[in-house]
């Protein structure tokens, strides 16, 4: 069997997705997605200038054989452009190599570790009663835990606060070009403000919801701490990206004065991201997602080696990952032992009907199918129909102006 062709897909059915298509000679296709939210034509170009040339005439079984040129053979290593290119690759030959043995693919990773894979949705307002709306309505749809993230006084535009807009819709237009959306910030008044909210959940919904909250990097190390230990007492599931963790021995001061669960890695792309993080037992919970740190085989990598610290998977599942990059995230959940919670947004209809997928949700809980390979099609005539929107994501700016971490 060889590679005859890989084509590129890019559509936008209420956000932009870059989609990779295998095709051997033997008429197996594989998908994986290349979406990297905000950079999507910087994937497209690297994919076909750079990388599809190398996989013609392939043979798509030697899935290892191939991801490591991709990755060691370019020199210039690492980087989420890279990464995600790498990743539709890897996730593509997985999706055929399934395909090929007529299983689905979490069969091929060692079968199912357990019935079905836990999830978590995103409960937002812009106060704490429509907060407490929101995770009514995330129950209503069977969510059995909640990311919590609320407004805060004195800011008109707060990280994980909308009102249903696509981002695709979301950037401010001037002349036909989509520039940035800014929001603003303010660390010690959202410092005063969580543990209110945190308080006010726990209030009308009791000590049994599983609660997480997304700081999203804006604290430096000492803030973390604090918070960590302020909220404690409410007992999260986790408190994600803390302090922006590039610098991984901040951790440690964080670590030092919480026992707060601590979640990190949704902006990482290898496993040397991680290093310190893992083995110094820094975090309980890596974030990585199958679509920007290079596929299935270098992710199973990563919980292998979390699993040596006590440490579990908690695989990023927003919006802008593709039905196709959720699938293999949802198999790899299925499979490995140490699997901790799967976040997930879900879709827009019309992105469903573009990418008709074999997964499911039932009662909070994910299960990827039965269907050979990650169990996704891709309809390249309804995918064409939504042509791609130039769009940012925001960036964040101190009252004073001076731009701070999104």
């Amino acid at each position: 069997m060889k590679i005859v062709d890989a084509a590129v897909f890019v559509t936008c059915p209420g956000r932009n997705f870059v989609t990779l298509k295998i095709t051997t000679d033997e008429g197996v296709t594989g998908l994986g997605d290349a979406t990297l939210n905000g950079r999507e034509q910087a994937v497209v170009t690297y994919l076909r200038e750079h990388v599809v040339p190398l996989l013609i005439g392939t043979d798509p079984h030697r899935i290892e054989d191939t991801w490591q040129p991709l990755y060691r053979g370019a020199y210039w290593r690492r980087g989420p452009v890279t990464m995600a290119a790498i990743a539709a690759v890897d996730v593509a030959l997985w999706d055929i190599k399934a395909k090929v043995a007529n299983l689905p693919l979490y069969q091929l990773l060692g079968g199912a570790s357990r019935d079905r894979v836990r999830t978590y949705g995103h409960a937002n307002g812009r106060d704490i009663p429509e907060l407490l709306d929101s995770v009514r309505a995330r129950q209503a749809e069977g969510y059995q835990a909640s990311r919590v993230q609320t407004g805060v006084p004195g800011l008109e535009k707060v990280y994980g606060v909308h009102t249903g807009e696509v981002i695709a819709a979301n950037a401010t237009r001037l002349d036909q070009r989509a520039l940035p959306v800014v929001e603003d910030w303010d660390t010690p008044a959202y410092l005063r403000h969580l543990p209110t909210v945190l308080e006010a959940v726990r209030n009308e919904f009791g000590p049994e919801l599983p609660l997480l909250h997304d700081a999203h990097h804006r604290l430096t190390p000492l803030q973390a701490a604090k918070l960590g230990k302020d909220i404690e007492r409410y007992e999260l599931f986790w408190l994600e990206d803390c302090t922006p963790a590039e610098n991984q021995q901040a951790f440690r001061v964080v670590r030092q004065h919480t026992t707060t669960p601590l979640a990190v890695g949704e902006v990482f792309n290898t496993v040397f991201d991680y290093q310190t993080l893992v083995s110094a037992q820094l975090i309980d919970y890596v974030r990585s997602a199958v679509t920007h740190f290079g596929g299935v085989s270098p992710l199973r990598k990563l919980f292998d080696f979390a699993d040596q610290h006590q440490i579990k998977s908690g695989i990023h599942g927003p919006e802008d990952i593709s039905p196709v990059g959720m699938a293999a995230a949802i198999h790899l959940d299925l499979a490995v032992h140490n699997f901790g919670i799967q976040e997930y947004s879900g879709h827009t209809d019309a992105t469903n009907e573009v990418f008709r997928h074999a997964y499911t949700f039932t009662d909070g809980h994910l299960h990827p199918g039965e269907a050979p390979g990650i169990g996704v099609e891709y309809d390249e005539e309804l995918g064409a129909a939504h042509p791609y929107v130039p769009a940012y994501l925001p960036v964040n700016r101190l009252a004073d102006g001076t731009v701070h971490d999104w």
